[in-house]
């Protein structure tokens, strides 16, 4: 994948203090704003998940054409590291593959009034499960094959569980390489949560930001763990779909029919999932259903958030924050995300909701 150019390029710690929550104030050097409607002027910085790298780029260039006064910076850190940036109020909104925890939101309260800080879907995308085999294409997995794989008791690619949900495919004896993520991050979030729910009599460990299984291969970000299973005979990984390239990826057992990651199947995924509640009033995070009976809803879906605070100290960046979250839950917006990134565009509903949620965005001055 490739790195985010100007204006998203990474910042430095002493440009991060900055553009937090706390710490955007006219005193601090933040630059002021025109008003909530019209032309605005400064910047922004935000942090967290590599799966929205692409689409970052495309929201940061289309906002630059409808607000060319203001600048957004992104890096990419995962979303864990992006969290943790927000929280310290080093950034003005995180990015994430998981919304806020409940500790986390208690924690958000602090930085963000009363009201703390919410998350809004952003990007939605299916995870593949990314394999490196030549000539074996559309490989099928159960969830408890998957999960046999990824926990490393199956070993070899031609193991009987394997063959068995694959006839007439010639399977090498070649070693399966798992490949996981190093940093913490919400796509392992995402992907662990599917095989605990789905294969739960095999997969026991909980649904977790860091891998759980040690001894395995490991590479930061996203973009790491694509370049390692390409490298690697005979691996196999989870990544986002519009990031695996040429690799192959496997077809998931959803009822009776094995089903291949794309955007409507994850667009449908979202369609089926409810609200997690418990937070902020205007707080859209959704708990995923990992076990549909829907052929047309793929399980292995990313909800990727923007994480906002419901009230930053001053208007110039509450002004900033508010026209840059709804430009990327727009129509316009989640278009241009995919096509840079082929995700799934949020529903004409979710992304109203998610406009009217940023609507209550405030400053406390």
């Amino acid at each position: 994948m490739k790195k985010l150019a100007t204006p998203l390029a990474l910042f430095t710690a002493s440009a991060l203090a900055l553009t937090g929550c706390a710490s955007n104030n006219p005193t601090s050097g933040a630059p002021a704003a025109s008003g909530a409607a019209g032309a605005l002027s400064g910047s922004i910085s935000g942090a967290g998940a590599s799966s929205q790298e692409q689409a970052m780029t495309a929201w940061s260039t289309g906002f630059k054409a409808v607000q060319s006064g203001v600048t957004v910076q992104y890096n990419s850190v995962g979303s864990g590291s992006g969290r943790k940036n927000f929280l310290a109020g080093q950034v003005a909104f995180a990015g994430s593959d998981a919304a806020l925890k409940t500790d986390e939101y208690e924690a958000s309260k602090a930085l963000c009034g009363p009201q703390g800080a919410f998350s809004i879907p952003a990007y939605v995308s299916p995870i593949a499960i990314a394999y490196n085999l030549k000539d074996v294409k559309g490989l099928k997995l159960d969830a408890d094959t998957a999960a046999k794989i990824f926990k490393g008791t199956i070993t070899t690619w031609n193991d009987p569980a394997i063959a068995a949900l694959n006839a007439g495919v010639t399977l090498p004896a070649t070693k399966i390489t798992v490949v996981h993520r190093s940093d913490d991050s919400g796509t392992t979030e995402n992907f662990t949560d599917y095989l605990a729910q789905a294969a739960s009599t095999v997969w026991t460990d909980a649904k977790a930001q860091k891998w759980p299984i040690a001894g395995q291969e490991s590479a930061q970000g996203t973009s790491g763990v694509v370049k390692l299973i390409t490298a690697t005979d005979g691996a196999v990984g989870y990544a986002d779909e519009s990031a695996v390239g040429a690799l192959g990826t496997a077809q998931v057992k959803v009822g009776d029919a094995y089903v291949g990651p794309s955007a409507a199947g994850a667009a449908k995924a979202v369609e089926l999932s409810k609200p997690v509640g418990g937070q902020a009033a205007n707080d859209l995070a959704v708990k995923l259903d990992r076990k549909p009976t829907d052929s047309s809803a793929y399980p292995i879906v990313l909800v990727s958030y923007h994480i906002f605070c419901n009230t930053y100290k001053d208007a110039a960046t509450a002004n900033m924050v508010k026209a840059f979250g709804k430009y990327v839950v727009s129509d316009a917006g989640q278009k241009a995300a995919a096509a840079a990134a082929k995700n799934a565009p949020l529903s004409a509903k979710l992304s109203a909701d998610a406009a009217a949620a940023i609507d209550k965005i405030t400053a406390a001055s």
